[in-house]
């Protein structure tokens, strides 16, 4: 069993008025079992093995060693610095406007890129691979706990 994050002795057992002792556990308190935190180490590793994420990280090296794709990155950055400087300090609308402009100009040559394109539609689709994942375990966890509720469990001795 792993350890509790804090170190102090507290039980997590609360007696109410019948006398049950009943776990409440604040999120800072919860711990997860280690045989759990096991299971999820080997389903993230699995995961990293899926097509989707391969796609994913040749994409991102792609975009990575590509020149003008990092040059109109780094346009953009100067430009967005620039942006806040004219907004905030110079407090100057009409140069705010043309950066502004500037700005849409490199953003629409990026996301015009074949590689670009590449790389987000390998963004978009490992989030769907992740969020169908969590689904899968948020709704078979439900499920489980509705199983569960239909046949309430037996009250321990000493509660009866």
């Amino acid at each position: 069993m792993a350890a509790h994050a804090r170190d102090d002795d507290h039980d997590h057992n609360h007696e109410y008025g019948d006398g049950c002792a009943v776990p409440i556990f604040d999120n800072r308190d919860l711990i997860v079992r280690e045989d759990i935190l096991a299971r999820t180490k080997e389903l993230a590793q699995l995961i990293t093995t899926a097509e989707e994420v391969e796609l994913y990280q040749r994409a991102e090296k792609l975009i990575q060693s590509h020149p003008r794709v990092q040059g109109l990155i780094t346009d953009v950055k100067k430009r967005q610095k620039e942006l806040v400087a004219f907004e905030s300090t110079f407090n100057n609308p009409a140069m705010v406007e043309k950066i502004e402009k500037e700005i849409a100009v490199l953003q629409d040559e990026l996301d015009g890129m074949p590689v670009v394109q590449q790389f987000q539609q390998s963004q978009t689709d490992v989030n769907y691979l992740l969020q169908s994942i969590v689904s899968v375990i948020r709704d078979t966890v439900a499920e489980k706990l509705d199983l569960e509720a239909v046949a309430p469990p037996e009250a321990p001795e000493e509660c009866d």
